[in-house]
């Protein structure tokens, strides 16, 4: 198939009223987007890649290669464990040292497969060239097995195997897909500079997926503090007609929640522990787009991404292609070192991102970001009694009452928690945010949600 290139493709940006936004709760945090202007460097492979069999939501993989095996660069390393897994493949060509648990951000010890790193080595079927492919397959499922075998998972933090979003169950119909491209979360620059670098190649691998889903739309919500990467995005588009349409978001997180988009550019509204699917959408990130081109057009698997390395006092900002495996410790060398005032170290953003005890941890396939926060900002005030001002239910993006539901939590009041949707809540930290007396909000809504699990 030849994308149209027709005058009635021709998709500019969405144009209907003012930007648009969701329509429950959000916060205004500041940018942050220190790194925005620095282009994507590529850091080379050396020393060891450490890659955890376990880095997606579903059946861990199980490993196909053995200790002193020599593995080529997107050779496949371990095989998916079920329908909801992901395949894994050597981000580097050399020799398998190990396969034994090694410590991940938290500490914990993760089954993985270590190799030294031996010159870079490719397969031979995989198209390193520079030249973009255009033309489409014709056969939908082609798509989805090669986004299988690619290892594809969701880059917007899930990890969710794509392939899996890409067969809704029977009954459920994808009639519109949602590129996010919002990158809502401060200090993220990474999604930014891959629309500006590799647009083109994340627009095919947008009308791969929407031809997967035979979809019959598919929008690009892009928030309108990307004002460049909104206009490239639209000439490319213009350029070549292909049918899709960029739509201008409001700067307001959490623009990129899954729900909260939906509501945003379509106005469809998911219901209680639903999920996208169930109003006829299915959401992927720009950066899971990206992958999906090189998967089925370059027959590249998921071997490396785009990371954002930033702080206030980081000697440089910078944002990396990384393959996957890299030790956080060579991002940070990368930036000039690890500031001498850090309180903290964040992998992801300062919203929804995890804390980082051990540096010497590699990256995934869904690591976006190594952030730096000083001291000052990182130590967390000293909570005070609750003076009912109802900040936090204003602030809440899903409706929720959280102060009612930390109340709840403390006392094990399971059933009321969960009668009270505890399960909606997307963790995304509204709540704690926005509340004056510095209560854990979210901390205490997680715990009562694990509980009410248990």
């Amino acid at each position: 198939m030849i994308i149209n290139n027709s005058h009635a493709n021709r998709c500019a940006v969405f144009r209907k009223g003012r930007l648009r936004t969701f329509t429950v709760g959000g916060i205004h945090p500041d940018d942050n987007k220190l790194a925005a202007g620095s282009p994507l460097q590529t850091l080379p492979p050396e020393g060891t890649a450490t890659v955890f069999l376990d880095q997606h939501i579903g059946a861990p993989a199980a490993a196909v290669v053995s200790k002193g095996e020599r593995v080529k660069t997107g050779q496949l390393i371990a095989k998916a464990g079920g329908f909801v897994s992901a395949n894994i493949h050597a981000p580097v060509s050399g020799t398998v040292l190990a396969i034994e648990p090694a410590a991940d951000i938290a500490g914990r010890r993760q089954p993985a497969v270590v190799i030294r790193v031996e010159g870079d080595e490719w397969l031979e079927t995989i198209d390193r060239s520079p030249d973009i492919v255009r033309e489409l397959p014709t056969d939908s499922t082609v798509i989805i097995r090669k986004i299988a075998d690619a290892g594809i998972v969701g880059l917007g933090g899930a990890a969710f195997p794509t392939h899996v979003k890409l067969s809704p169950p029977a009954g459920k119909k994808a009639e519109i897909l949602i590129i996010n491209a919002a990158e809502c979360e401060p200090f993220l620059t990474s999604d930014h500079r891959v629309m500006l670098e590799f647009g083109e190649q994340a627009l095919i691998g947008a009308l791969l997926l929407k031809k997967a889903l035979h979809a019959s739309k598919a929008f690009i919500g892009i928030e309108s503090n990307k004002p460049d990467a909104i206009r490239r995005l639209q000439h490319i588009i213009q350029e070549n007609g292909y049918g899709l349409q960029v739509v201008r978001l409001k700067k307001r997180y959490p623009q990129g929640g899954e729900k909260q988009l939906i509501d945003a550019v379509v106005r469809r509204q998911v219901p209680s522990m639903g999920l996208p699917v169930d109003v006829g959408v299915v959401i992927q990130n720009i950066g899971t787009a990206l992958a999906a081109y090189e998967a089925v057009q370059k027959n590249k698997p998921l071997i490396e991404n785009s990371i954002t390395v930033t702080g206030k006092s980081l000697p440089r900002q910078i944002n990396v292609l990384a393959r996957v495996g890299t030790p956080l410790s060579k991002l940070a060398a990368l930036a000039g070192g690890v500031p001498g005032d850090t309180g903290k170290i964040v992998c992801g953003g300062p919203m929804m991102g995890k804390a980082v005890v051990n540096l010497e941890a590699p990256t995934t396939k869904v690591t976006s970001a190594l952030l730096f926060i000083p001291f000052r900002e990182a130590r967390r005030k000293e909570a005070s009694n609750c003076i009912r001002c109802a900040k936090c239910v204003k602030a809440c993006p899903m409706g929720l009452e959280p102060y009612l539901l930390v109340k709840l939590a403390q006392r094990g009041m399971h059933g009321e928690l969960k009668a009270n949707r505890v399960y909606d809540c997307i963790e995304c930290g509204c709540c704690l945010y926005s509340c004056p007396a510095y209560i854990p909000l979210l901390d205490y809504i997680r715990m009562g949600k694990l509980r009410v699990r248990g």
